[in-house]
């Protein structure tokens, strides 16, 4: 870990502290291996500040990036089709098995302390120590300050809103709208909307199971592309257009603020929806507003 002394660009800093060529230091910044207090920074020309804490991080040992790792903690970016982890109706390979397996051989334990959808991809915390995982399960409400979707929904959405419901699930595992229920609570924003396509910004309150997948197409009556489940038609990606981008929490231990995030994925502007750089200007300004105002 580096400790920055003087303002400059992050580019600037890491060829002047590091010693590496400026290829490497283009490769870690483009795979997500470099972090600016805690948060993994893409951008090269990224203003540095005094005691801003610049890290490294280490090669990917998996299948998927490692968005961070510490001692205390592990975030990757789960890949759509990955099951968090496993069920009883799902026995298959799960994203809990593979990161243990790795914690593992370097003899650490890991906790789960949250989950994503089998389709949703995105950013999907682990923690190593038990104090950790249970502080965050007991108090999630108290610590966790953000968690944003981006979705590609069918049809044209304009106007952005909150959605409160109950939800409920049945036998057969589909979640629905109900009088009672659980209490689930959605944020939406319209970003661009192309070819019969919008793409969402999309933060929760609660993390009930589908409950994104179920305000779009029950309640704002706007399915996610792919989701076949909820009334959403097959797309060209083969996939649940469903990806967690962002997830921000204040440490129960060293009572940091940590902003992880995950790019969203390429095939996502295949359907339609376009303005990348439009998109991640409001969604920074969105987000760090929202963790602002808690």
């Amino acid at each position: 870990m580096y400790k920055v002394k003087e303002e400059m660009t992050l580019m600037d800093y890491l060829l002047k502290e590091t010693g590496k060529k400026r290829n490497a230091l283009k490769n870690a910044l483009k795979y997500g291996q470099v972090f600016v207090n805690g948060t993994v920074q893409t951008n090269f020309a990224f203003p540095l500040h005094n005691g801003d804490e610049v890290t490294i991080g280490q090669k990917q040992s998996l299948a998927f990036p490692i968005l961070y790792e510490d001692e205390d903690l592990i975030v990757i970016n789960k890949p759509s089709g990955l099951v968090s982890e496993q069920t009883m109706n799902n026995k298959s390979k799960t994203a809990y098995a593979i990161v243990k397996d790795y914690l593992t051989k370097k003899h650490e334990k890991i906790f789960l302390v949250h989950r994503l959808d089998q389709e949703t991809s995105g950013v999907l915390m682990f923690a190593k120590k038990k104090a950790l995982y249970e502080a965050l399960t007991k108090h999630w409400n108290d610590y966790v300050k953000v968690r944003s979707y981006v979705a590609i929904v069918e049809g044209k959405v304009i106007k952005g809103g909150t959605i409160k419901t109950c939800l409920q699930e049945n036998k057969a595992g589909k979640v629905y709208v109900a009088k009672e229920g659980k209490q689930a609570i959605t944020h939406y924003q319209s970003i661009n909307s192309s070819k019969g396509y919008t793409m969402m910004q999309i933060t929760i309150d609660t993390g009930r199971k589908n409950q994104i997948r179920v305000h779009m197409a029950e309640v704002l009556h706007h399915p996610i592309s792919g989701d076949v489940k909820y009334g959403g038609h097959r797309n060209s990606i083969h996939r649940v257009a469903l990806h967690q981008d962002v997830f921000a929490f204040v440490h129960p231990l060293t009572h940091k603020e940590m902003t992880f995030s995950a790019d969203v994925p390429e095939d996502f502007y295949k359907l339609g929806s376009t303005g990348a750089k439009k998109y991640k200007k409001t969604l920074t300004t969105y987000v760090f507003t929202c963790i602002l105002n808690e």
